[in-house]
């Protein structure tokens, strides 16, 4: 009697999740002791292609599970559950210099996971799976409400969870490597029962369609919209930078009268501008610097000595000592964009005089970079970048190794959900 043939089992558990959420996968019915490839592969919404892929050999059951299972080699080795996300490449022959960000927020990144016979490294588009499953990762869960801010001459997205609230809200600031409107942060901190209000505030351009810098009153105006929303609750406001957005949030922070957080989170910046200065102040002391710029062996840009080294001159950073909330500071030691391990210990020393300094909590990741994302974000070590005032597109160097930038995203989130929920949503 001929042997019945069982054909695998590949499962995805959940299917349909938020992107900072861990899944499942699993391929079961495999011959015991049998070499498998998984592979993972999306279609971005730029058009671009990214995968990744791990091998594996089954157990004496015949089952091969991420989570328990070491990969063999491939993009990533080892016992790495979300392995098929974070280590992520544009396929071969992909356009140079791409960077995976999502635009349309309101859409899930489908996520193919599929199962290959043997050990692969190549080729997974022309051959045939042995099973597949499209796992969906969102950014928003059902409810959240987009509203467009306009109003003060504002350019924003407010980010609204469902139900009447009032909610803990949330002034997010990316830096200039956010490229304009960036909402996917907000989005996904609305989900995790936040206002959140993506703020555009660097490339912005007057009615002539001539760029300026917009000046202080530009933030307090947006931080009001957002502590006077109904559905806000105004006591309870953070503000969360990114590069330059640190700049802005510890300058504001610590000398307007309007902008008065219960707590800050600072990503990949510095404190270094002159004091009581306006964006355009940080701008300026970065062209007097452009000196310090360096480029790498594939002439990549390296901004990170730009403002090295550490100004001795309290006029020239921002007087931390006047601080009086918490403050969370996310550093990647590897940063090749910003000097943010040198700011960080020297707005420690400063804040230890000032006598603030139980204020403070740094994270501080050995081989992480300056783009640090939402967890299982792919890791980013350098894109094309567009520089203000220059027409050609750059290579910036952003830094960082794949595994421990993962893993410091991984862990930095979680804590920064952990100091959110502890500083706006406790007594």
């Amino acid at each position: 009697m001929a042997r019945q043939v069982v054909s695998p089992i590949l499962s995805v558990h959940p299917l349909r999740c938020l992107v900072d959420a861990m899944f499942e996968v699993e391929v079961k019915h495999l011959p015991p002791a049998h070499q498998c490839t998984l592979h993972s592969l999306i279609h971005s919404e730029d058009g671009d292609f990214w995968e990744a892929y791990g091998h594996y050999i089954s157990d004496a059951s015949g089952t091969a599970k991420v989570s328990t299972n070491a990969s063999l080699g491939g993009s990533y080795s080892g016992v790495e559950p979300m392995g098929l996300l974070w280590s992520m490449k544009p396929v071969p022959g992909s356009r140079p210099g791409l960077r995976f960000r999502k635009k349309d927020v309101y859409k899930p990144t489908d996520v193919k996971i599929s199962v290959y016979e043997g050990h692969l490294t190549k080729g997974f588009q022309e051959k045939s799976p042995l099973a597949s499953v499209v796992a969906e990762r969102w950014y928003t869960t059902p409810g959240i409400r987009r509203v467009d801010v306009t109003e003060k001459g504002l350019k924003g997205t407010l980010f609204i969870p469902p139900g009447p609230g009032p909610f803990p809200g949330i002034l997010d600031l990316w830096g200039g490597g956010g490229g304009g409107l960036v909402e996917y942060r907000s989005a996904l901190l609305a989900s995790r029962g936040y206002v959140s209000f993506s703020l555009d505030y660097i490339g912005r351009v007057d009615t002539n369609g001539q760029p300026y810098n917009v000046d202080n009153e530009y933030f307090e105006a947006a931080y009001t919209v957002l502590n006077q929303h109904p559905q806000v609750c105004p006591e309870r406001v953070a503000v969360l930078g990114l590069s330059f957005g640190v700049s802005v949030a510890l300058g504001m922070t610590a000398y307007s009268s309007v902008i008065q957080p219960r707590c800050v989170v600072c990503v990949s910046g510095s404190h270094v501008m002159p004091v009581k200065g306006s964006l355009a102040d940080v701008f300026s002391a970065i062209k007097k610097n452009v000196k310090n710029t360096r480029y790498d062996d594939q002439k990549r840009i390296i901004w990170r000595d730009v403002l090295l080294p550490i100004p001795d001159d309290t006029s020239k950073k921002v007087e931390m000592g006047r601080i009086k909330c918490p403050v969370l500071l996310i550093v990647g030691e590897d940063d090749q964009n910003w000097p943010a391990s040198e700011s960080a210990e020297d707005m420690k020393q400063m804040m230890d005089k000032a006598g603030n300094s139980h204020l403070l909590t740094i994270l501080s990741y050995p081989g992480a970079g300056h783009l640090i994302e939402p967890p299982y974000s792919p890791h980013t070590r350098s894109s094309n970048f567009k520089l203000l005032e220059v027409r050609p597109t750059v290579v910036m160097l952003w830094g960082g190794q794949m595994e421990p930038h993962s893993q410091a995203q991984e862990d930095s989130w979680h804590k920064t959900l952990a100091f959110l929920e502890q500083h706006l949503y406790k007594p």
